[in-house]
Protein backbone atom coordinates (compact mmCIF):
# COMPACT_ATOMS: atom_id res chain seq x y z
CA UNK A 1 0.00 0.00 0.00
CA UNK A 2 0.98 3.59 -0.64
CA UNK A 3 -0.39 6.56 1.32
CA UNK A 4 0.11 10.15 0.16
CA UNK A 5 -0.91 12.98 2.50
CA UNK A 6 -1.69 16.36 0.95
CA UNK A 7 -1.20 19.00 3.64
CA UNK A 8 -0.17 22.59 4.35
CA UNK A 9 1.89 21.37 7.32
CA UNK A 10 3.94 18.30 6.30
CA UNK A 11 6.24 18.82 9.31
CA UNK A 12 3.41 17.65 11.57
CA UNK A 13 3.97 14.14 10.20
CA UNK A 14 7.74 14.06 10.81
CA UNK A 15 7.58 12.35 14.20
CA UNK A 16 4.48 10.38 13.26
CA UNK A 17 6.26 8.53 10.45
CA UNK A 18 9.09 7.58 12.79
CA UNK A 19 6.80 6.51 15.63
CA UNK A 20 6.50 2.93 16.91
CA UNK A 21 4.59 0.52 14.66
CA UNK A 22 4.17 3.06 11.83
CA UNK A 23 7.90 3.76 11.72
CA UNK A 24 8.79 0.06 11.72
CA UNK A 25 6.26 -0.65 8.97
CA UNK A 26 7.80 2.06 6.78
CA UNK A 27 11.31 0.81 7.54
CA UNK A 28 10.32 -2.75 6.59
CA UNK A 29 8.75 -1.55 3.35
CA UNK A 30 5.29 -2.80 4.34
CA UNK A 31 3.79 0.44 3.08
CA UNK A 32 5.01 3.63 1.42
CA UNK A 33 4.32 6.96 3.11
CA UNK A 34 4.71 10.29 1.33
CA UNK A 35 3.98 13.89 2.36
CA UNK A 36 2.97 16.45 -0.27
CA UNK A 37 3.07 20.16 0.58
CA UNK A 38 0.08 21.79 -1.13
CA UNK A 39 1.88 25.17 -1.02
CA UNK A 40 4.45 23.82 -3.50
CA UNK A 41 1.73 23.96 -6.16
CA UNK A 42 0.66 27.55 -5.52
CA UNK A 43 1.27 29.99 -8.39
CA UNK A 44 1.14 32.89 -5.94
CA UNK A 45 4.55 34.49 -5.31
CA UNK A 46 3.86 34.34 -1.57
CA UNK A 47 2.70 30.71 -1.85
CA UNK A 48 -0.78 31.60 -0.63
CA UNK A 49 -3.33 28.84 -1.04
CA UNK A 50 -6.45 30.49 0.40
CA UNK A 51 -8.84 33.28 -0.57
CA UNK A 52 -12.06 34.97 0.55
CA UNK A 53 -15.28 32.98 0.07
CA UNK A 54 -17.67 34.02 -2.71
CA UNK A 55 -20.89 35.37 -1.22
CA UNK A 56 -19.12 36.69 1.84
CA UNK A 57 -18.72 35.16 5.26
CA UNK A 58 -16.00 34.68 7.87
CA UNK A 59 -12.71 32.93 7.31
CA UNK A 60 -10.84 31.84 4.21
CA UNK A 61 -11.27 28.93 1.79
CA UNK A 62 -8.50 26.84 0.24
CA UNK A 63 -8.21 27.53 -3.49
CA UNK A 64 -8.87 24.68 -5.93
CA UNK A 65 -5.84 25.05 -8.25
CA UNK A 66 -3.01 24.02 -5.88
CA UNK A 67 -5.10 21.18 -4.42
CA UNK A 68 -5.93 19.90 -7.90
CA UNK A 69 -2.26 20.00 -8.96
CA UNK A 70 -1.22 18.28 -5.71
CA UNK A 71 -3.71 15.48 -6.34
CA UNK A 72 -2.55 15.06 -9.95
CA UNK A 73 1.09 14.86 -8.81
CA UNK A 74 0.47 11.55 -7.02
CA UNK A 75 -2.80 10.19 -8.48
CA UNK A 76 -2.72 6.80 -10.20
CA UNK A 77 -5.38 4.54 -11.74
CA UNK A 78 -5.75 2.67 -8.42
CA UNK A 79 -5.92 5.77 -6.19
CA UNK A 80 -8.69 6.54 -3.70
CA UNK A 81 -8.83 10.25 -2.81
CA UNK A 82 -10.17 10.93 0.69
CA UNK A 83 -10.98 14.34 2.12
CA UNK A 84 -10.84 14.48 5.94
CA UNK A 85 -13.91 16.54 6.77
CA UNK A 86 -16.41 16.94 9.64
CA UNK A 87 -19.10 16.55 6.96
CA UNK A 88 -17.87 13.10 5.95
CA UNK A 89 -19.19 9.69 6.90
CA UNK A 90 -18.27 8.65 10.42
CA UNK A 91 -15.12 6.57 10.56
CA UNK A 92 -15.31 3.09 12.08
CA UNK A 93 -13.55 -0.26 12.07
CA UNK A 94 -15.57 -1.54 9.12
CA UNK A 95 -14.37 1.38 7.03
CA UNK A 96 -10.78 0.85 8.21
CA UNK A 97 -10.99 -2.81 7.14
CA UNK A 98 -12.20 -1.75 3.70
CA UNK A 99 -9.50 0.90 3.23
CA UNK A 100 -6.78 -1.55 4.29
CA UNK A 101 -7.52 -3.48 1.07
CA UNK A 102 -6.86 -0.46 -1.14
CA UNK A 103 -3.59 -0.10 -3.02
CA UNK A 104 -3.23 3.67 -2.87
CA UNK A 105 -4.80 6.25 -0.56
CA UNK A 106 -4.52 10.01 -1.10
CA UNK A 107 -5.52 11.92 2.04
CA UNK A 108 -6.45 15.57 1.64
CA UNK A 109 -6.13 17.66 4.80
CA UNK A 110 -8.22 20.81 4.78
CA UNK A 111 -7.75 24.01 6.76
CA UNK A 112 -9.43 27.37 7.35
CA UNK A 113 -13.14 27.14 6.36
CA UNK A 114 -12.43 24.10 4.19
CA UNK A 115 -11.65 23.62 0.51
CA UNK A 116 -13.34 24.87 -2.65
CA UNK A 117 -16.32 22.57 -3.14
CA UNK A 118 -15.42 21.89 -6.78
CA UNK A 119 -12.54 19.78 -5.51
CA UNK A 120 -14.90 17.74 -3.31
CA UNK A 121 -17.52 17.29 -6.03
CA UNK A 122 -15.20 16.31 -8.87
CA UNK A 123 -11.88 15.04 -7.52
CA UNK A 124 -12.61 13.41 -4.15
CA UNK A 125 -13.84 9.82 -3.87
CA UNK A 126 -14.76 9.81 -0.18
CA UNK A 127 -15.28 12.27 2.68
CA UNK A 128 -14.45 10.85 6.11
CA UNK A 129 -14.99 12.29 9.59
CA UNK A 130 -13.43 10.88 12.76
CA UNK A 131 -16.22 12.32 14.88
CA UNK A 132 -18.96 14.90 15.17
CA UNK A 133 -16.72 17.80 16.14
CA UNK A 134 -14.50 20.30 14.33
CA UNK A 135 -10.68 20.43 14.42
CA UNK A 136 -8.37 23.12 13.10
CA UNK A 137 -7.20 20.91 10.25
CA UNK A 138 -7.26 17.45 8.72
CA UNK A 139 -3.80 16.35 9.85
CA UNK A 140 -4.86 14.66 13.11
CA UNK A 141 -7.76 12.83 11.40
CA UNK A 142 -5.32 11.72 8.69
CA UNK A 143 -3.01 10.28 11.37
CA UNK A 144 -5.94 8.46 12.96
CA UNK A 145 -6.89 6.94 9.62
CA UNK A 146 -3.33 5.96 8.74
CA UNK A 147 -2.70 4.33 12.12
CA UNK A 148 -5.95 2.35 12.04
CA UNK A 149 -5.39 1.17 8.45
CA UNK A 150 -1.67 0.39 8.52
CA UNK A 151 -1.93 -1.86 11.58
CA UNK A 152 -4.27 -4.10 9.53
CA UNK A 153 -1.71 -4.65 6.78
CA UNK A 154 -0.04 -8.09 6.66
CA UNK A 155 3.20 -8.21 8.65
CA UNK A 156 2.73 -4.91 10.49
CA UNK A 157 1.67 -6.42 13.82
CA UNK A 158 3.66 -9.26 15.33
CA UNK A 159 0.59 -11.39 16.02
CA UNK A 160 -2.03 -11.23 13.26
CA UNK A 161 -4.50 -13.12 15.44
CA UNK A 162 -4.59 -10.23 17.92
CA UNK A 163 -6.44 -8.06 15.37
CA UNK A 164 -9.34 -10.50 15.18
CA UNK A 165 -9.91 -10.29 18.94
CA UNK A 166 -9.74 -6.51 19.21
CA UNK A 167 -12.66 -4.24 19.98
CA UNK A 168 -14.89 -3.46 16.98
CA UNK A 169 -13.04 -5.78 14.57
CA UNK A 170 -15.73 -8.47 14.76
CA UNK A 171 -18.53 -6.17 15.88
CA UNK A 172 -18.01 -6.68 19.62
CA UNK A 173 -15.82 -5.04 22.23
CA UNK A 174 -12.73 -6.95 23.29
CA UNK A 175 -12.73 -9.21 26.33
CA UNK A 176 -10.84 -8.00 29.46
CA UNK A 177 -7.06 -8.48 29.45
CA UNK A 178 -4.77 -9.33 32.40
CA UNK A 179 -1.05 -9.74 32.94
CA UNK A 180 1.41 -10.19 35.83
CA UNK A 181 1.36 -9.99 38.78
CA UNK A 182 -1.24 -12.66 39.47
CA UNK A 183 -2.44 -10.71 42.53
CA UNK A 184 -2.42 -6.90 42.58
CA UNK A 185 -3.72 -4.96 45.63
CA UNK A 186 -5.38 -8.21 46.79
CA UNK A 187 -7.22 -8.45 43.45
CA UNK A 188 -6.58 -11.73 41.65
CA UNK A 189 -6.62 -12.54 37.95
CA UNK A 190 -9.71 -14.66 37.05
CA UNK A 191 -8.90 -18.29 37.79
CA UNK A 192 -10.06 -19.53 34.40
CA UNK A 193 -7.17 -17.67 32.73
CA UNK A 194 -4.71 -19.58 34.90
CA UNK A 195 -6.30 -22.98 34.27
CA UNK A 196 -4.51 -23.81 31.04
CA UNK A 197 -7.82 -25.06 29.66
CA UNK A 198 -7.96 -23.27 26.30
CA UNK A 199 -11.52 -24.34 25.58
CA UNK A 200 -12.76 -22.81 28.86
CA UNK A 201 -10.65 -19.68 28.32
CA UNK A 202 -12.09 -19.18 24.83
CA UNK A 203 -15.63 -19.59 26.17
CA UNK A 204 -14.94 -17.16 29.03
CA UNK A 205 -13.52 -14.55 26.66
CA UNK A 206 -16.53 -14.81 24.36
CA UNK A 207 -18.84 -14.36 27.35
CA UNK A 208 -16.89 -11.35 28.61
CA UNK A 209 -16.78 -9.75 25.15
CA UNK A 210 -20.56 -9.94 24.88
CA UNK A 211 -20.94 -8.73 28.47
CA UNK A 212 -18.63 -5.72 27.90
CA UNK A 213 -20.45 -4.84 24.69
CA UNK A 214 -23.85 -5.05 26.37
CA UNK A 215 -22.75 -2.97 29.36
CA UNK A 216 -20.72 -0.30 27.50
CA UNK A 217 -21.97 -0.16 23.91
CA UNK A 218 -25.30 -2.03 23.63
CA UNK A 219 -26.08 -0.42 20.27
CA UNK A 220 -23.28 -2.49 18.71
CA UNK A 221 -25.21 -5.68 19.43
CA UNK A 222 -28.01 -4.46 17.17
CA UNK A 223 -25.59 -4.41 14.23
CA UNK A 224 -23.86 -7.69 15.16
CA UNK A 225 -25.34 -10.95 13.87
CA UNK A 226 -25.39 -13.09 17.02
CA UNK A 227 -25.18 -16.85 16.80
CA UNK A 228 -27.59 -19.04 18.76
CA UNK A 229 -24.87 -19.59 21.36
CA UNK A 230 -24.22 -15.84 21.66
CA UNK A 231 -27.93 -15.11 22.03
CA UNK A 232 -28.03 -17.62 24.88
CA UNK A 233 -25.03 -15.92 26.52
CA UNK A 234 -26.65 -12.50 26.16
CA UNK A 235 -29.88 -13.69 27.79
CA UNK A 236 -27.82 -15.16 30.63
CA UNK A 237 -26.03 -11.82 31.11
CA UNK A 238 -29.33 -9.90 31.13
CA UNK A 239 -30.82 -12.29 33.69
CA UNK A 240 -27.76 -12.01 35.91
CA UNK A 241 -27.98 -8.20 35.87
CA UNK A 242 -31.71 -8.36 36.58
CA UNK A 243 -31.18 -10.69 39.55
CA UNK A 244 -28.45 -8.41 40.92
CA UNK A 245 -30.77 -5.41 40.82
Amino acid sequence: MRIDVLTLFPELFDSFEEWSIIGRAIEKGLFIFNKVNIRDFSKDKHKRVDDYPYGGGPGMVMRPEPIYEAILSVKQDNSTVIYLSPQGQNYNQELANMLAKKEHLILLCGHYEGVDNRIIEHYVDMEISIGDYVLTGGEIPAMVLIDSVVRLLPGVLGNEESIVNESHYNGLLEHPQYTRPRIFNNISVPEVLLSGNHKKIKKWRRYKAIESTYMKRPELLEKHSLSDEEIKILEEIKQKIKDKN
